[in-house]
């Protein structure tokens, strides 16, 4: 496969993309054309099809994939494709990995590091409730191939996955300094405090905000989650499951984060915490990742960081 990023003005080229947006507009003429954006995990690429309804050309809907063939060529500095051809490719003939953002890190690794974090909990019900989601395996699937985010941090396949271990990580050392922390609570808490996001987000290649997204947010989704789990487990002590709910409902820290409620405990301080600690520093990764190692030019005001950044000297 050649990726985007490696195209160059004048090849032909033969490959299967991601249409990420496709809309029918009219030239200054007046003539039907369809403009394209296709997309592969290296980038997007600006597409027109001039000759919608002529031979060779199938249909196909946006988010789909499809076989195109056609000519780079320049328009305005930038790289642009001639269609020439297209079809909508069937599932064996592609690997959604070439075309969408994922993890550099290895899913398989990282899930059981989570579930071997789930192992040393002492508290029967937290470990019985944890079970409950993460030994299922159309969860296991589910769980690794989301985002956390739509475009903020982490909003790549394996996102979730990635961000809810770190994120656990650091509760767990948490927990380790500060002995006040109620270990199990609040690393169950960590697991469990961005599983909404399953329902507020779609799945990939769309990974947009769902009607229940919208509506509702993952904070509020999440907790409900948890909650229907408990009540399939006998004796669930109501103390620990209006915790294990706090710490869920308060992890944004404040109200004007989207929180519906303020850490009222310890471990839901925390949580906030390390939730906010890791969100900025997977910012300030992604975007140090397009950045030479040698640039230390400031990058710009980010919304999240609420800072210009850039990289520190070496010196």
């Amino acid at each position: 496969m050649k990726y985007i990023e490696c195209l160059r003005e004048g090849e032909r080229i033969n490959e299967i993309y991601l249409c990420k947006v496709k809309q029918s507009a009219l030239t200054k003429a007046g003539k039907p054309y369809e403009s394209l954006i296709l997309q592969d995990k290296t980038g997007t690429l600006d597409a027109k099809i001039w000759e919608p309804g002529s031979v060779g050309i199938d249909e196909f809907d946006a988010l789909d994939y499809i076989a195109v063939m056609g000519d780079i060529t320049s328009f305005q500095g930038n790289l642009q494709l001639n269609v020439k051809r297209v079809r909508k490719v069937q599932l064996d003939e592609y690997d959604p990995r070439d075309y969408l953002p994922v993890s550099t890190r290895d899913l398989q690794e990282m899930y059981q590091e989570l579930t071997a974090l789930i192992a040393t909990l002492e508290n029967t019900y937290l470990k019985r409730l944890l079970n409950s989601f993460f030994d299922d395996k159309e969860f296991e699937k589910r769980f690794k191939f989301h985002s956390a985010a739509k475009t903020v941090h982490h909003g790549f396949v394996g996102g979730l996955l990635e961000h809810t271990l770190s994120v656990a990580k650091h509760c767990d050392y948490f927990a380790s300094v500060y002995p006040m922390l109620n270990r199990d609570l609040i690393v169950a808490a960590a697991i469990f405090h961005d599983i909404g996001k399953l329902e507020e987000l779609s799945t990939f290649p769309e990974n947009d905000y769902t009607d229940e997204g919208q509506l509702l947010g993952h904070i509020i989704i999440g907790t409900e989650m948890v909650g229907e789990h408990i009540r399939e487990i006998p004796d669930f002590p109501k103390g620990l499951a209006n915790e294990l709910k706090h710490c869920i409902l308060a992890h944004h820290g404040e109200l004007e984060f989207g929180s519906p409620k303020k850490p009222a405990l310890a471990e839901a301080l925390a949580l906030s915490f390390a939730d906010n600690v890791d969100a900025k520093m997977e910012t300030i990764r992604e975007i140090f990742a397009n950045v030479p190692a040698n640039n230390q030019e400031w990058q710009g005001y980010n919304r999240l960081l609420e800072s210009n950044i850039r990289r520190s000297g070496k010196e």
